[in-house]
């Protein structure tokens, strides 16, 4: 297989250049990170369970009309999705008290909120990923305020979509974040959920017990990654047919 360009190289995923104009290849890695990266480690078959993961949940949001960058997955490690500006915002929605709004508010971890609250952190590895509020998107001209409407919309959507999901397999989701990329038309151009939807950009946890089935496993040595991204990746009926295991890229002309 000829390789491809290699665009960008990020924590989780490395971009290459897609087979045709306007597409991109992103690459799942096993590589595991924490606290913007001081804590990092390569967790066998992370990244093949996060291709089938966030696989699931964009075909799902497409199914009831939620625009996002996903075109197919490729095979184990890589899927084929739309090039897309990205918005420099991550975009949070958080359904319970838990990680940094609890430290924030002091607010109990698994404290149900009044409804869903949602946050802004400006994309940059560099500032830690600073929380910012809607008057500085402006200020600054990351986001119109009619992005911000078709944002806020799009990532409640997102929240219903992915709470249902989750609640019909005895998972509660306590928070995620997503980002938004323009796809241009012509002159106009429209807002798609893009880059990934997995455990590592949720937090997932039992409705029963309570027991961690995210990223907080890895950041809190709670055990196992792998076996806890595997119990969603079975609830949801998305296990692979081989046992996530380790590779290299082998892009598809």
């Amino acid at each position: 297989m000829a390789r491809r360009k290699k665009i960008y190289e990020g924590k989780a995923k490395t971009l290459y250049e897609g087979p045709e104009p306007g597409t991109i290849v992103q690459y799942f890695k096993d590589d595991a990170t924490a606290f913007n990266a001081e804590k990092r480690d390569v967790i066998e078959g992370k990244g093949v369970l996060n291709n089938l993961l966030s696989e699931f949940f964009m075909q799902g949001l497409g199914q009831i009309g939620v625009p996002t960058h996903f075109l197919k997955r490729l095979n184990m490690r890589e899927q084929l999705v739309r090039s897309c500006e990205i918005i420099p915002l991550e975009v949070i929605v958080r359904n319970y008290a838990a990680g940094s709004i609890s430290k924030r508010l002091g607010i109990e971890e698994g404290t149900q909120l009044p409804r869903p609250i949602v946050e802004y952190c400006y994309k940059d590895d560099a500032l830690g990923d600073p929380l910012v509020t809607e008057e500085h998107i402006a200020a600054f001209g990351w986001a119109s305020q009619q992005d911000m409407d078709d944002i806020l919309s799009l990532a409640l959507r997102v929240n219903d979509f992915l709470s249902g999901v989750m609640l019909a397999v005895g998972i509660k989701l306590v928070d995620f974040k997503i980002e938004i990329g323009r796809i241009y038309d012509g002159d106009f151009q429209r807002l798609v959920v893009a880059d990934e939807i997995s455990p590592d950009s949720c937090r997932l946890w039992d409705l029963k017990t309570g027991q961690k089935l995210d990223k907080d496993v890895f950041r809190r040595d709670l055990g196992n990654l792998t076996d806890a991204y595997t119990e969603v990746a079975r609830r949801l009926g998305v296990m692979p047919n081989n046992p996530p295991a380790g590779g290299k890229p082998t892009l598809v002309n």
